[in-house]
């Protein structure tokens, strides 16, 4: 994801063995804590993988699908690409900047007959947080760091989680159902966090979403 090189030779090889229909782009990993922690190695390489690396290979698969004028891109983001939690400040930007990459570049390839999409899920019930989560300290913020993590390893909050085949089947059916519909909002945790912030309204939802993690 972070060698545009690497990703063109391997865009190259899977085009040699025939047509593709759909590039899933699923790769990426966290970074929580206070921006005031993070290194600016840690900043350069979330973006490089969760930003950089999802435009890299669109781009190497473009030309493909421009040239049989069909396709469909889909883009894992987030509902923290929807919504911003405290303390992952950098991880809802990358996020954030992938669901706008996907919007404007619908309407770029729309007359090619490519399709754009984002799947943005809740919590998963995978290994990311011990595997994909990298974490910044500071100790000025340790308070609200030691409060946002409580939220968020609540047993009772890991409950309303879905499974990867649940989220699977979401995928699935943005690539074969044929629709123009851009944003895949899927896990019943995310639909409701979803719903809540257009009900409620930005200023009034961000105020919410302080009061849950800090009283």
């Amino acid at each position: 994801m972070t060698k545009p090189d690497e990703i063109d030779a391997v865009a190259a090889v899977a085009i040699s063995g025939g047509p593709i229909d759909v590039v899933f782009n699923n790769a990426g990993y966290g970074l929580a804590g206070p921006i005031e922690g993070t290194t600016d190695a840690q900043i350069v390489d979330e973006v490089n993988t969760n930003v950089l690396g999802v435009i890299r290979v669109t781009k190497a698969f473009l030309p493909h699908f421009r040239e049989r004028r069909t396709g469909t891109f889909i883009n894992t983001t987030s509902i923290g690409g929807l919504v911003a939690f405290p303390l992952n400040a950098v991880y809802h930007a990358t996020k954030w900047a992938i669901e706008g990459f996907t919007e404007s570049l619908s309407h770029e390839v729309a007359h090619f007959g490519i399709g754009v999409k984002t799947i943005a899920p809740g919590g998963i019930k995978t290994d990311f947080f011990s595997r994909s989560l990298v974490v910044a300290q500071h100790a000025a913020y340790a308070d609200p760091v030691q409060k946002t993590f409580a939220r968020f390893m609540d047993p009772e909050r890991a409950k309303l989680h879905s499974t990867p085949d649940q989220i699977a089947e979401v995928v699935y059916e943005a690539a074969t159902d044929g629709k123009h519909q851009i944003r895949y909002v899927c896990g019943e945790d995310a639909k409701a966090t979803y719903a809540q912030r257009n009900q409620l309204g930005n200023e009034a939802f961000r105020d919410a979403i302080h009061k849950h993690f800090f009283g």
